[in-house]
């Protein structure tokens, strides 16, 4: 294998990049762009419930209670009723999502040592956000509890919560790297998917063939220049993580740099390898879409936990690169860990990125033959 030929190969891929603006432009904005709109769609964060009280109690106890509803982010009192039939209107017309009934004997037990009931009535049709609603109801009354319990009494168990790599339990903190992930496996393997496509579709492979250049000589000089745009779209994706979404960068930005390029040279051979099977350019953009997006999307662990689905889904999601890129950022993001706390992941990134290459190598031989 000799450098001189690599370096060739390159040499005229970047002419040909060069001379495609548009496509070079998609480059560099696809991933700015994915990354603007999903990273400010996507949120688990949920605030502002729309909520109305029922107060039948009327004391300073259940005033306190209401205040503390309202003084929380996550609510806001949208009206005060004094009736059942009030607040089926709210949640029939989908004006209010939480309704908070609180009964008129609620400081009487208090005040002499009773469980005071509470009544909370919550719009279920959207489940994920009545299930976040409910933790944040439960939140605010065990606030209340501990407050009053306080004052009459010192309490049995003084329970102290610390949220470690999430301190504000922001949704967008574990969301944008997951994110980086997802965009770059799509982007990886577009960029590559086209490249051995448009030899053929042009006419040009044959001259290529001609050449005593060698197999992986030809493979390695076209992912070169692609190598270089994926880590530039890399380097953006960052920046804008730390610097737009203020997601926290505590972990070596070397060592991020190092897996990236181990992800990002998997990826691209697998868009290879896409583009030598294809042998068309329509066709293997569509491949190469198809084959990272939903299984980024959808098994890498980003949005859904992998070890509440499946088995046999769990077993899939092993064979998917962006598995281990997500936990790889989450885990230098968020924890700062240091390569020996990543090695599992390293090692199956890079047993991925030697397989593809090898078999993009062999089928590319077989094309040739």
């Amino acid at each position: 294998m000799k450098v001189s030929r690599i370096r060739a190969i390159a040499k005229k891929e970047l002419i040909q990049i060069r001379r495609d603006p548009l496509s070079l432009a998609m480059a560099f904005l696809m991933p700015v762009m994915l990354l603007f709109i999903f990273g400010y769609a996507i949120t688990l964060d949920v605030n502002n419930l729309e909520t109305v009280v029922c107060d039948l109690d009327k004391s300073m106890l259940s005033r306190e209670l209401v205040a503390q509803f309202g003084e929380s982010d996550y609510f806001t009192i949208i009206d005060s009723v004094h009736s059942q039939g009030e607040i089926d209107g709210y949640l029939d017309r989908g004006e209010a999502l939480v309704a908070i009934t609180i009964p008129q004997d609620f400081s009487e037990d208090i005040k002499k040592g009773r469980p005071a009931g509470l009544q909370v009535i919550v719009d279920g049709s959207d489940s994920n956000t009545a299930t976040i609603a409910l933790g944040y109801v439960s939140g605010v009354t065990g606030l209340f509890s501990k407050r009053i319990s306080l004052r009459q009494s010192p309490p049995l168990i003084d329970t102290r919560v610390r949220v470690w790599f999430n301190e504000e339990l922001k949704s967008r903190n574990f969301i944008i790297p997951g994110l980086i992930a997802v965009i770059m496996s799509v982007i990886a393997a577009l960029l590559t998917s086209l490249t051995v496509a448009r030899e053929w579709e042009r006419g040009t492979m044959e001259q290529l063939i001609s050449t005593p250049v060698k197999t992986q000589e030809f493979i390695l000089g076209k992912l070169i220049p692609y190598f270089l745009i994926g880590f530039i779209d890399m380097l953006i994706s960052v920046l804008l993580a730390v610097f737009l979404f203020d997601v926290p960068m505590r972990g070596s930005l070397f060592l991020l740099a190092v897996l990236s390029s181990l992800f990002l040279f998997g990826g691209l051979s697998l868009g290879m390898l896409i583009s030598i099977v294809a042998k068309s350019q329509l066709v293997a953009s569509q491949i190469a879409m198809v084959a990272t997006f939903l299984p980024a999307f959808l098994l890498s662990g980003f949005m859904y936990t992998i070890a509440n689905m499946p088995k046999p889904l769990q077993l899939i999601t092993y064979a998917i690169p962006a598995r281990y890129f997500v936990s790889i950022l989450k885990d230098i993001f968020l924890k700062g860990n240091a390569l020996n706390m990543l090695l599992f992941e390293t090692a199956l990134l890079g047993l991925f990125a030697l397989v593809v290459f090898a078999i993009a190598n062999k089928q590319f031989k077989k094309r040739i033959e």
